[in-house]
């Protein structure tokens, strides 16, 4: 299928390279769409699971047919493995582009295993993908031509909202606050929850109220466009409890500072992972 073509309809065939928990959740976005047959490469007995009318799961690049000809390959395998796994698909370099999701994973670095004339796509999504409700930021590399980028963005944008940047670097802050960001609120549940216990609410109503406590609040910035310090003003009464807790946790050794040096942390290992 042409890159022409693929613009419209359903989502032309796809080389899924590991069925882990980003790429089957890719794949169901794109089975939304409607996903023309495809292959998936995973050797997990697992991975069987994903097969059906549109995706043939194969233990091994070496039994791929010779003739099945991807508009894309999607690299979704983990990052320490790339140096064994890539260059079996070094065969499809200059023809299909290749969009990777490895964490850390230059485009030189992807290049050097696939061959100067891969063309590839480095994105960076997060978990909430999983119910469509993902953050990616995708960078192309030189040479990747616009219908590529169409499709990339095509696929990326079934698993939620995408981003593109051009300078590289930017992904390694991208990694610190999008990527590894869905941990960061999960933590921030989980002390909430922990505090109530604390002050001495019954378990599964502590757990409750924490849960949706910070699922709402999402929501509510997800569909406000006022900035998130506008909202959080907006709750905080002078001389309330909002801000008897706010005095707390804004204090210039407290919550400001943990934040912007964890996210400082993360983007120096994303650098360090990538060198």
């Amino acid at each position: 299928m042409t890159e022409q073509s693929s613009a419209a309809g359903r989502i032309p065939p796809i080389l899924l390279v590991g069925c882990g928990r980003m790429g089957s959740a890719m794949l169901a976005g794109w089975r939304e769409h409607g996903l023309a047959p495809s292959m998936a490469v995973d050797p997990s007995p697992d991975a069987a699971s994903f097969a059906g009318p549109d995706m043939t799961v194969v233990a091994s690049p070496t039994v791929i047919p010779t003739d099945f000809a991807p508009a894309a390959v999607v690299l979704a395998v983990k990052p320490q493995s790339v140096a064994e796994a890539l260059p079996a698909y070094a065969r499809f370099a200059g023809g299909p582009v290749f969009l990777s999701i490895m964490a850390g994973r230059t485009i030189g670095g992807i290049q050097s295993l696939l061959g100067p004339t891969a063309a590839v796509v480095r994105a960076m999504p997060n978990t909430p993908a999983a119910i469509r409700q993902g953050i990616t930021v995708a960078c192309p590399a030189a040479g990747v031509t616009s219908g590529q980028r169409s499709l990339c963005d095509r696929l990326l944008h079934a698993i939620g909202q995408v981003a593109w940047v051009e300078d590289e670097p930017f992904l390694d802050p991208v990694t610190a606050v999008s990527g590894s960001g869905p941990a960061y609120v999960f933590l921030l549940a989980e002390l909430m929850e922990q505090a109530a216990l604390e002050q001495g609410l019954p378990p599964a109503l502590a757990r409750q109220l924490a849960r949706q406590t910070v699922a709402g609040s999402g929501a509510l910035l997800a569909a406000s466009t006022e900035d998130a310090a506008a909202l959080r003003k907006a709750v905080t009464s002078p001389g309330g409890t909002t801000a008897a807790a706010l005095e707390v946790m804004m204090k210039s050794d407290a919550f400001p500072a943990v934040v912007s040096d964890a996210i400082a942390a993360a983007t120096r290992r994303s650098r360090e992972l990538a060198g």
